[in-house]
């Protein structure tokens, strides 16, 4: 069983921090906040086992804050000029990676009184981890300065940084604070994001595209209009960002979105779609069976999909769309198609016993219909 994700934030780290916290500042009572960052640690979960070892620091650092600024970018490790999110661990060169983590919290936290220079040490401590969670409250609280400081960092010659400007700017970050002005308004990031879609590095671009994507959960016309604008003569990696942009638009079968990459015009033949087995308890795995007949005399260009409308504790469905394939069906070609759909219960899903509707999305169009009962109780063990 994989460790996990929140034990990064355990004694391990709070040992590199005092480490490096006593080796540049030798007044840092070492084991006090080791004792302070470990307290009932066990206990907590992931977001609050950061903010615990950031009171810690808050706790033990210069009360000044740019006195504490000073010792934290001290700690650091040298930056990397690469995106190798690997390569940032801490040891004998300084602090990188995880350790990072707490220290732009504690910015976050106790920056606020200085935005100038926290926005500094942000600069310096994404370069080793990155900032996007700690960047947030600054541009809800100064706006004229974190806005400023973003525009400066889109020629940064550092990936972390100028990803930083997309990343820390998403209005629905996974895990961050949610930018509820930038959800109503989202046009003071777009200058920022036009800039980066053609970045060097791939680490950023995905970065836009994700961004972009959480824009189309509320505009969605903002970004079909961007994808129309900027699709023409673009290159395989533009052309993979604006595809990655625009998978909920695809996924909702918005039809300017299919029909900028060629896969608007509706399936010129015949569907079906069988699941089995009819049958399912959780536990299962379905097989999805799709056959694709043509009927045109020329290529079509398909974006294969299905929907399952999953029943809710309230016995009232909930439609959820999982990408199938992308597909080139000749003239008067035949084509099968299957995948396996997994009915194990994950934290972020659970299903409940009932009728599950499914539809074949081609080109965002529903072409064909089938489903299966979800039994209560579990799958039995197969030997």
């Amino acid at each position: 069983m994989a460790e996990p994700f929140k034990n990064m934030i355990g004694p391990a780290l709070v040992g590199h921090l005092g480490r490096h916290l006593t080796r540049v500042w030798p007044r840092f009572r070492r084991e006090a906040f080791r004792r302070r960052a470990l307290r009932g640690l066990d206990a907590l979960e992931l977001k609050a086992r950061v903010a615990q070892v950031a009171g810690a620091l808050e706790e033990f650092l210069p009360a000044d804050f740019a006195a504490a600024a000073d010792v934290l970018e001290a700690t650091l490790a040298p930056p990397r000029t690469d995106a190798d999110l690997s390569a940032l661990v801490p040891g004998d060169h300084g602090l990188a990676g995880a350790p990072i983590w707490p220290m732009t919290d504690f910015v976050a936290r106790c920056g606020l009184v200085d935005p100038e220079r926290a926005l500094q040490a942000l600069h310096a401590m994404t370069q080793r981890h990155t900032a996007e969670f700690a960047i947030r409250p600054f541009l809800r609280e100064h706006p004229a300065q974190a806005w400023a400081a973003l525009r400066r960092w889109v020629n940064d010659p550092s990936p972390h940084v100028r990803r930083l400007v997309s990343e820390g700017s998403r209005p629905r970050l996974p895990w961050g604070e949610v930018l509820q002005a930038l959800i109503v308004d989202p046009s003071p990031t777009l200058p920022l994001l036009e800039q980066l879609q053609d970045d060097p590095s791939d680490y950023v671009r995905r970065s836009v595209a994700n961004h972009l994507n959480d824009i189309a959960k509320d505009h969605p016309e903002v970004v079909a209009d961007w994808i129309a604008r900027h699709v023409g003569g673009a290159d395989k990696q533009r052309l993979a960002l604006l595809q990655r942009a625009g998978r909920t638009l695809i996924k909702r079968g918005h039809r300017g979105v299919l029909g900028a990459f060629g896969c608007g015009a509706a399936l010129r033949g015949d569907a079906s779609l069988t699941i089995a087995p009819a049958v399912a308890r959780v536990g299962d795995e379905l097989q999805i069976a799709v056959a694709l007949a043509s009927r045109a005399r020329k290529s079509q260009r398909l974006v294969v999909d299905y929907v399952v409308h999953q029943v809710r504790s309230r016995g009232l469905p909930s439609r959820k769309v999982w990408k199938g394939w992308v597909v080139d069906l000749a003239a008067g070609e035949r084509r099968e198609l299957a995948r396996r759909h997994s009915l194990r219960a994950v934290t972020t899903r659970r299903d409940h016993p009932g009728w599950h509707a499914v539809e074949l999305l081609v080109n965002g169009r529903v072409v064909a219909a089938s489903g299966y009962e979800l039994r209560a109780g579990a799958a039995a063990r197969r030997r």
